[in-house]
């Protein structure tokens, strides 16, 4: 359980002013009660079961009062409700790296293979959307159910020069929000935007993102940063790292697609001959991205591990999380309390 308003609880401080109230209007009777020549008498006169009872209707009224405060704080509580209107999207690295043969035919090949088998055993009621990132990030393909399309839009990545994380992350929400109009756009600069409140923490969307990537953030969008973006929002990221401790970039790329990811001839680097620098996974962040979010890590060294994990992505599972307000319970809870400590007062205490 969460509280929209936990400020509220600051005051329950009234309730310990109530009861040393109590105390002292208790104390300050007993200065004018009657005087006996045996107190002993008096005490065997009174049974004992009525000391305590008389404090009765007290903790009661203290106990609805404190129910009351804590409704106050508009107490929710998460509900979890099957749904089929699942959009995921698949954000893919294809910064020059991804030319790298440690992974036959390429890392690039290899994950396109994986993704296209991974769109294959989908629902059919399954929007999948696919966003490609290197130096910027772009939606190749809008969220849809045609596989077809999909299949088409995923054979058609080419690379590009750097590694914009945080940029993929946000081109993904942007997809997200224009299907599922319960999720905010995202602020695309958010060092100057207005974010919208949070959801409650463990209120998650019935949408996912699947980012995979073999190397860091190199430019653009402070993944983090992004990353709390999708967190506000109840979006999950499932980040995957891809390659392995000795994957070099083969300059100029023979065989291999190469380009700008989004049009145009710009390919990365060299001329065919030698090898360029090992690309070191920033498995800190991504495992940082996915914590943030609700999501989780995956790593993979081989096209045979990358494909176990696509068959792990827990998209079977996916459900939308309700935030039910649960204040009407406390309400109620201190309404009745309030009224059996009336009631025992009368019985026990009734008026002259």
């Amino acid at each position: 359980m969460q509280l929209l308003w936990p400020g509220s609880l600051f005051l329950l401080g009234i309730i310990p002013l109530i009861i040393v109230g109590y105390i002292w209007i208790l104390r300050r009777r007993k200065r004018f009660a009657i005087r006996y020549s045996s107190l002993s008498i008096v005490r065997e006169a009174i049974p004992r079961r009525s000391r305590f009872r008389r404090h009765i209707p007290f903790t009661l009224f203290v106990l609805a009062l404190a129910s009351l405060l804590v409704a106050l704080s508009r107490p929710v509580t998460i509900i979890s409700v099957p749904t089929d209107q699942t959009t995921i999207i698949l954000a893919i690295d294809v910064s020059g790296s991804m030319r790298s043969r440690d992974i036959q035919p390429s890392r690039l090949a290899a994950a396109e293979a994986a993704a296209l088998s991974f769109v294959q055993r989908q629902k059919s009621t399954t929007q999948i959307g696919l966003v490609a990132f290197s130096t910027f990030s772009e939606l190749i393909q809008q969220p849809t159910t045609d596989q077809e399309a999909l299949q088409s839009a995923i054979e058609s990545l080419i690379l590009g020069q750097r590694t914009a994380i945080g940029n993929g992350i946000l081109t993904s929400l942007q997809a997200i929000s224009e299907i599922d109009k319960n999720i905010p756009p995202p602020v695309m600069d958010p060092t100057t935007g207005t974010e919208p409140a949070p959801v409650p923490h463990g209120a998650y969307a019935p949408d996912i993102i699947v980012l995979l990537t073999d190397g860091a953030s190199n430019t653009g969008i402070d993944p983090l940063v992004a990353a709390k973006e999708a967190a506000d929002r109840g979006v999950r990221i499932y980040t995957i790292g891809f390659g392995t401790a000795s994957g070099y970039i083969p300059f100029g790329g023979q065989g291999i697609p190469g380009g700008n990811p989004f049009g145009g001839n710009q390919g990365f680097g060299g001329n065919g001959f030698g090898r360029g620098f090992r690309t070191p996974i920033d498995e800190t962040t991504l495992k940082q991205i996915a914590s943030m979010t609700g999501g989780a890590y995956y790593t993979a060294t081989s096209a045979n591990e990358l494909q176990s994990v696509f068959n792990s992505l827990p998209t079977y599972l996916i459900t939308k999380h309700e935030v039910s307000e649960v204040s009407v319970l406390f309400v109620a809870a201190g309404a009745l309390l309030a009224i059996l400590a009336i009631t025992l007062s009368l019985l026990w205490h009734p008026l002259p």
